[in-house]
């Protein structure tokens, strides 16, 4: 394998791993996700376990298709636009809910690393494999 898919395979495969570990961690302990992700998940509202397992859904399938992306180079541009794409519109709300007052101000700083940050690495990351699948 050429270094520079095995470099997409290793950046495919840690979004993956990350994707499906908070799945797996909603859909067998939702109550333990809530109050232990760093995140502040209280402050959102009140727990409710069956949200937290649909939204693990979406997170271990982001993360089968991200190692699919890994596995597969044909997969790896459309992997990546599909988590993107979930990742900025969950970003979006994020916005929208705390700049209405929804969430708190401090959530602006809260929500950086892992939904706005998270968000914008996998946007450019995105941006290099169009950039890449095009030059090929």
């Amino acid at each position: 394998m050429p270094a520079r898919s095995t470099n997409w395979a290793i950046v495919l495969g840690l979004f993956a791993l990350g994707n499906l570990a908070n799945g797996a961690w909603m859909l067998v302990a939702p109550e333990h996700w809530y109050w232990n992700l760093p995140a502040r998940v209280p402050g959102t509202g009140p727990l409710n376990e069956h949200f937290v397992r649909d939204i693990g859904c979406t997170f271990l399938l982001l993360g089968a298709l991200l190692a699919l992306g890994a596995l597969r180079p044909k997969w790896r541009l459309a992997s990546l636009v599909v988590a993107a794409a979930w990742s900025g519109m969950h970003a979006l709300v994020h916005v929208y809910d705390t700049a209405r007052g929804l969430l708190g101000p401090e959530y602006w700083t809260i929500d950086l690393p892992g939904v706005y940050g998270s968000a914008l690495l996998l946007i450019v990351v995105a941006g290099f494999a169009w950039r890449a699948q095009r030059n090929a």
